[in-house]
């Protein structure tokens, strides 16, 4: 409310300027009345903080002219930022609709306007606009990020990476990571409709781009295992930890389906351990008491937890050492770790399994576009006693 008070101020003082101006030209009578009691009735209501009311006035008496476009411009982004696109769309249409404006200020108009139709979710609209702009060779990166957000809301991904390449050419920053993503979203409608080579094809052209894209090789994983090919898929498993071992939690349980289908565990079990070197997470060490349980029994996997949990303190290790215990437990003590079961799973309970680093938000579900902010590769597992 108080930003559009004081935008407003330089609204009256101009209408004022203009009213006298138009008095002063204009012989005395009628007219300078109308306009001064227009003039009164607008800064009565600013001076009684109804914004609303006074904008109307203001901005019927402001004629459209290179000293108001900025004002006017100012205006329309400022309701397009309260959420009112409606009267945002008609000051920016307004504006274009002049035939004095300047090119530079037509431009701007436009850029405005496209803004308002994406916020207003008129996309086919606010396309047609920022093409425009690049085809003029104005606002061109601006445009070019308008329209990249376009064609995501749109899923149309491969216009997206046309896009994105034209964005990077524009501006030299370095958009392979999110085209790698556009590509595995390309893969995951292929997959869809049943296309596993394209699928494929498309998972090994988003490794082109980013050899560092952690969704192209789990995708890749998931389809040589789906296809039995064992090695294949525990290769391409292992290569997320190579690429961002904080994604290892999400590879664990399917690497260790696909030893097991080799009918060789102790492989998993070798490679956990030396995991475990160089990750502070808690999955691994979790997944490697579950093997020890079958190879050594439930004793020596809690005693293996006991020892993880004096380097790497986790609520989810404390939680699954409990139940071990239980086991082999009894009476009074029975009844003591029965306690602190319930307890620890209230602690767990609802608590978030991932965070998005850019804008902090957080959920149980892996998003590898941010739902808030829309970025990607910006979601990760979140690491701590409650964390992995």
């Amino acid at each position: 409310m108080h930003e559009l008070l004081w935008l407003l101020l330089p609204v009256a003082a101009a209408s004022g300027w203009f009213m006298a101006r138009r008095s002063s030209d204009a012989a005395p009578g009628r007219r300078g009345a109308e306009l001064s009691a227009d003039y009164f009735k607008g800064l009565n209501y600013l001076l009684n903080e109804q914004p609303d009311e006074a904008i109307e006035v203001f901005i019927r008496m402001l004629e459209v002219d290179s000293d108001t476009v900025e004002t006017h411009l100012a205006l329309g982004n400022l309701f397009r930022r309260r959420g009112e696109v409606d009267r945002a769309i008609r000051i920016h249409q307004n504006l274009i609709a002049r035939p004095t404006l300047s090119k530079q200020q037509r431009t701007d108009a436009l850029l405005e306007l496209g803004q308002d139709y994406m916020r207003a979710g008129l996309f086919d609209r606010a396309e047609s606009l920022f093409q425009e702009l690049i085809e003029n060779n104005v606002h061109t990166a601006v445009a070019s990020r308008q329209l990249l957000a376009i064609y995501q809301q749109e899923k149309d991904w491969e216009r997206a990476i046309r896009t994105a390449r034209q964005l990077e050419s524009m501006t030299g920053q370095p958009m392979s990571p999110t085209i790698a993503q556009f590509y595995c979203e390309l893969a995951d409608e292929a997959l869809g409709a049943h296309d596993q080579g394209r699928a494929q094809q498309m998972v090994k052209r988003a490794l082109s781009h980013d050899r560092n894209c952690v969704r192209a090789s789990m995708m890749q994983g998931d389809m040589a295992r789906e296809a039995g090919d064992w090695r294949g898929a525990i290769r391409a498993y292992r290569r997320v930890a190579e690429q961002d071992i904080e994604f290892l939690p999400e590879v664990i349980p399917s690497m260790r389906a696909c030893y097991e289908e080799q009918g060789n565990p102790g492989a998993m079990i070798d490679y956990l351990y030396h995991v475990l070197e160089r990750y502070d997470g808690v999955s691994p060490m979790l997944t490697l008491a579950e093997l020890l349980v079958r190879q050594q029994g439930e004793a020596a996997a809690a005693r293996f937890i006991a020892d993880q949990l004096k380097r790497r303190p986790s609520v989810r290790g404390l939680e699954r050492l409990i139940e071990l215990n239980l086991g082999y437990s009894e009476g009074e003590a029975r009844e003591n770790l029965l306690i602190l079961r319930s307890l620890v799973g209230q602690l767990l309970e609802d608590k978030p399994v991932y965070k998005c680093l850019n804008c902090g938000f957080a959920g149980k579900s892996l998003h590898w576009q941010c739902p808030s902010c829309k970025r990607w590769n910006t979601i990760k597992p979140i690491h701590g006693v409650q964390g992995e």
